[in-house]
């Protein structure tokens, strides 16, 4: 008897391991990664270059962990030029150290020296991504950043058979170095990239890159779980799979409420999670995965390609260790929008909404403290004496947020603020309005003239903000992805012309918009975003179009430390770089 008691109790080793296993996911457990920024030769288009990478890869690698762990990741650079690396769409509560754009959050990490950033992903589960956060480096440093739900947490959908990584990204013969500074010198528009990749490949609608294919193998009837990345530097993207659906499940690491579609569209900096469920038989074919541009810019102010991968399926009748591409095959290709479908755009955006459930609530402020109204699009600045300009009118383009025109100071605004020596390097009076109000998306003004400032917004701890950003008719319309640090916000309304503050509040979803980092502000149009300041630090906001973003359509928040200790900023890392 006493046997029988004794040998239906838990032993003490399995005891020890039911506690560790509470233990990993309550407080989840600390993941070490070692980046080696150095340079790489790399070949695409009979093309070789010497690129800027992270231990040598592009995409660089990919961060996994899990929700509650921390991440400690020690960047050492090996380049002639200064680097940071930003962990996009990472909360980064109180660790704005750790977060990563140059000048804003810390001073680039110099040749020779090293950072290590270190923070932890609290109440976030799905796909992000890092990447360069300084000049046009993030071309070729990026890479995926996958966070798993807790342990013994299952996804709010059946669990796919695998996950699959798909990143699309850009690729210059030319340095995109001199790409920027040519454009920055001559006050025009860059160059346009030379191919769309998958995963750092051009695929075969490119010259010379047939080889060089992203090529995805399924097994008839599984369910797959690509997890898709826009890392393009200047290119929102459609994306479809030829002959098959897509069940969108997550965007920028929130879940979404299922829905399915042949195409989708995805802008730099966004993430999308879909479901790709394999065809129940062997069909004997191949399926181009294709992605081109969305745009509504001036034509050759963007790369008008098409990229594609190849899905191609195993063969029951085939040993697994057969060739894996069988030639001869029938290769279908998707149809993909025109370049400048916007009621496409609006369609599918229209489509995302927030799960909404008890395990996952959208928390939307029900009410708000203070309300903005932004500006978002292009502009011009004066050419300078004696230079010919290659902007309009002999002027060199600029891009600005209510008028001001960002410029990046030779100090880091976060150690500014932090040690109080902010006098010379920020003014803290960004305009919560356009100075000068207009027809925004009507004929554009004469003087298309910004300002320029270094100027920040300063928000009190808690602060529920709403925040209209609308696009101006100025040199063009044009969508434009916004992205917060620091944030998730919900997108509670959008729509076309100006906005009208009187009657467009009572179309607001306030229900289950759908949350996330970076919102594509409509072209011709404008979008409202809801979010709590809960965050302290120095926040920066910005187009994740990078020619945008050189030009000046950037700004940041300033959200000073609430009333007790959880609520204040930690004090800088010892390590910190040094400008």
């Amino acid at each position: 008897m006493t046997m029988a008691i004794s040998s239906a109790l838990p032993s003490p080793l399995l005891l020890a391991a039911s506690l560790l296993l509470l233990i990993v996911q309550a407080q989840g457990i600390t993941r070490h990664y070692e980046f080696n920024v150095q340079m790489a030769n790399a070949t695409r288009l009979c093309n070789t270059k010497s690129m800027v990478t992270v231990n040598g890869q592009c995409p660089g690698p990919e961060l996994v962990a899990r929700e509650g762990d921390r991440v400690v990741i020690r960047v050492t650079n090996n380049v002639a030029h200064n680097i940071s690396l930003h962990w996009h769409g990472v909360r980064q509560v109180r660790t704005g150290w750790a977060d990563g754009p140059a000048y804003i959050t810390q001073c680039p990490i110099q040749t020779g020296q090293s950072y290590v950033y270190n923070f932890t992903v609290a109440g976030q589960r799905g796909t992000l991504w890092w990447h360069a956060h300084i000049s046009w480096l993030r071309a070729t440093v990026y890479g995926a950043l996958v966070i798993l739900p807790k342990l013994g947490v299952p996804y709010p959908f059946p669990a796919p058979h695998k996950e699959v990584p798909v990143i699309f990204g850009e690729w210059w013969n030319a340095d995109t170095e001199e790409v920027v500074n040519q454009a920055v010198q001559t006050g025009g528009g860059p160059n346009v990239s030379d191919a769309f990749t998958i995963n750092g490949l051009p695929g075969p609608l490119y010259n010379c890159s047939a080889q060089d294919t992203f090529k995805l193998k399924v097994k008839p009837g599984k369910t797959y779980m690509l997890r898709l990345i826009n890392a393009a530097l200047n290119e929102e993207l459609f994306f479809a799979v030829a002959n098959h659906t897509l069940t969108v499940v997550e965007v920028d690491a929130v879940y979404v409420k299922p829905f399915t579609v042949d195409t989708l569209v995805i802008s730099p900096g966004q993430t999308t999670n879909v479901l790709l469920t394999a065809k129940p038989y062997y069909p004997g074919a191949n399926f181009y995965m294709s992605a081109a541009p969305y745009s509504t810019a001036r034509p050759g102010t963007f790369g008008n390609t098409t990229v594609a991968g190849i899905l191609e399926y195993e063969n029951p009748a085939m040993s697994p260790s057969a060739a894996s591409f069988v030639k001869g095959l029938p290769l279908f290709k998707p149809t993909l929008p025109q370049l400048n479908d916007t009621d496409f755009v609006t369609n599918f955006t229209d489509k995302l909404r927030s799960l909404a459930t008890p395990e996952y609530p959208a928390a939307v402020p029900q009410s708000v403290d203070k309300r903005f109204f932004f500006t978002v699009g292009l502009g011009t600045l004066p050419c300078p004496a004696n230079m010919t300009c290659q902007g309009p009118n002999n002027t060199q383009m600029a891009a600005s947020m209510n008028n001001v025109s960002f410029v990046l100071p030779a100090r880091a605004l976060l150690q500014s603020h932090f040690t109080g020596l902010s006098s010379g390097v920020y003014a803290p009076d960004f305009p919560v309005a356009p100075l000068s109000p207009f027809n925004y998306t009507g004929t554009p003004p004469n003087n298309t003239n910004v300002k320029t400032g270094t100027k920040l917004l300063v928000l009190r701890y808690n602060t529920s903000v709403e925040l209209v950003m609308q696009d101006t008719s100025i040199l063009g319309i044009e969508s434009h992805p916004l992205h917060l640090h620091g944030f998730n916000f919900f997108v509670i309304g959008q729509g076309f012309g100006n906005y009208d503050a009187v009657n467009d509040p009572a179309k607001f979803n306030l229900v289950d918009p759908v949350e996330r980092n970076t919102v594509g502000v409509p072209a011709g149009g404008w979008v409202a975003i809801r979010f709590l300041a809960d965050n302290p630090g120095v926040w920066f906001m910005h187009c994740h179009l990078e020619a945008h973003t050189t030009w000046g359509l950037r700004m940041a928040w300033l959200v000073l430390d609430g009333s007790h200790p959880n609520q204040k900023l930690l004090p800088p890392p010892s390590d910190l770089p040094k400008c």
